[in-house]
């Protein structure tokens, strides 16, 4: 039956996951529901397509917490293969690598731009833009304007559908603090500075699963399953039942509009926060509702195009700075691993597209996406239109949680009342904690919910960082120890 272990797991993605595993482990099986009907791994999925098979986004497994580095190669020990990385920059019709190479970089620019840049750069470290309010004037005020237009505007707006000039100056300090134009003109020449460490965004070489991401996910579903857990698919939390002492059943709903009941004593959730709060039988106070009705979202889509031709790019992926049309990215998943396209003379293109949900496009069918990705494709020459042979779409709500200008108070809100008034629950993840979380963060925060569960280490897991450590100094307050995201210019800091 349902609810037959008393732990629940609200989400197979890589947070509940890795929580039930951990549990599972210590001889402690869960319950875990999953409200989509096939697949497991939430944004870390792998989808599949009459055989071919694309992430929703690209998923490098590359951290700096040695123990998550430990777990990856526990669960999937001799499914990993070693990618080397090629990333480039597209703009104006011509490829930039990046990191940067100046040679390249020149050599695209032309002599005159190339110039021109150098002057921009050089008057704004002699005249920065004071107050610094905005992305635009951090940016510019490092880079320079010419730079920030062709490797910083475009790009960054499609990703947050906001106006540079709307985004605050603190988020680019925060987002950019590790790739300033010193660090990637170094890293180009192979020099490295005294102390330094590896900056994520310039690892050229990463692990990565053979059948993609979603494999590790399937496998961690068979290693659990082992262990006594149930893992159930179809399944919408759509009621939290709750008493004095916090959760006590969870409604969940099907596809079919049939309910189940899971009665349970602990949950750990990997839900959206926001709708977490709206599921709560007696309802939340006005207070808590109206501050989980104030998170935000930003949503993703993926048109995979199947293409007849087996080299179209040398790219793992390609950032599309181009304003000219609305893809943000492209991800070359033959150049991820050949096992992932089935047929030795084909290739599959990941297209992802930045929207909010209902939207037009996210109103549009699959055929009209489809036919929008072919065209913008075709037209920035990077493959041709006789060889896509066919497509796919993947909508992916709640992909990025939104850092807005209220989300820390209405956060704080959310955790006071779950702390005081659902005392068996515990948040994990990038949606059920609204951090914008890389996959190794979500499973570090999850592995402490696990653990403070067993009652075997008492850490917060509200203090794992962005590259997946526990700092203790961290504030029980602070909820930016995710990646950073844009908050609005105009209120000031």
């Amino acid at each position: 039956m349902p609810g037959e272990n008393e732990i629940l797991i609200i989400g197979a993605g890589p947070a509940g996951l890795t929580a039930a595993y951990e549990l599972a482990k210590a001889g402690r099986p869960s319950t875990i529901v999953e409200a989509d009907a096939e697949y497991v791994g939430g944004i870390a999925r792998t989808a599949r397509y009459k055989g071919f098979r694309f992430d929703i986004g690209g998923h490098r497994f590359f951290s700096k917490n040695n123990e998550i580095e430990a777990l990856w190669r526990e669960i999937l020990p001799d499914e990993f293969i070693e990618v080397n990385r090629l990333s480039r920059i597209y703009y104006d019709g011509k490829f930039f690598d990046y990191p940067l190479r100046p040679a390249n970089a020149l050599r695209n620019l032309g002599l005159r731009r190339s110039f021109m840049s150098v002057m921009s750069y050089l008057y704004r470290r002699l005249r920065p833009i004071r107050p610094e309010r905005s992305f635009r004037d951090w940016v510019v005020n490092r880079f320079g304007e010419r730079l920030y237009e062709t490797f910083f505007r475009s790009y960054t707006e499609k990703v947050w559908g906001m106006r540079c000039d709307e985004i605050s100056a603190d988020w680019a300090a925060q987002r950019i603090k590790g790739l300033s134009l010193t660090s990637a003109v170094l890293s180009a020449l192979r020099i490295r500075r005294p102390g330094g460490g590896v900056v994520k965004t310039l690892i050229d070489r990463f692990r990565y699963p053979r059948l993609g991401p979603g494999r590790m996910w399937e496998r961690c579903v068979e290693l659990v399953e082992e262990r006594g857990c149930r893992v159930d698919m179809d399944r919408t939390v759509v009621r939290l039942e709750r008493d004095d002492g916090g959760i006590t059943a969870a409604i969940c709903r099907d596809a079919a509009g049939a309910e189940h009941r899971y009665p349970c004593e602990r949950v750990i959730s990997s839900m959206p926060l926001r709708d977490l709060v709206d599921a709560m039988e007696p309802a939340a106070p006005d207070s808590v509702v109206a501050a989980a009705g104030s998170l935000r979202y930003r949503d993703f889509l993926t048109v995979a195009l199947i293409v007849k031709e087996r080299e179209c790019l040398p790219d793992n992926w390609i950032y599309i700075h181009e304003p000219s049309v609305r893809v943000g990215r492209v991800q070359n998943f033959r150049r991820w691993s050949e096992a992932m396209v089935p047929d030795p003379d084909m290739n599959v293109l990941g297209l992802e597209y930045f929207c909010f949900e209902g939207d037009d496009l996210w109103a549009m069918d699959d055929e009209a996406l489809i036919a929008l990705g072919r065209d913008e494709i075709v037209r920035i020459g990077l493959a041709r239109h006789d060889a896509i042979v066919d497509g796919a779409v993947v909508r992916m709500p709640k992909a990025y949680p939104i850092y807005d200008d209220g989300y820390r108070e209405a956060v704080a809100v959310i955790r006071n009342w779950l702390r005081a008034e659902v005392p068996n629950i515990a948040p994990a993840g990038r949606n059920g904690m609204h951090k914008y979380n890389n996959q190794d963060h979500s499973m570090m925060a999850a592995l402490l919910a696990a653990r403070n569960l067993l009652g075997t280490d008492d850490r917060d897991p509200w203090n794992v960082n962005t590259d997946a450590e526990y700092h203790e100094e961290s504030s029980e307050a602070d909820d930016t120890a995710g990646r950073a995201v844009p908050t609005s210019a105009t209120t000031g800091r």
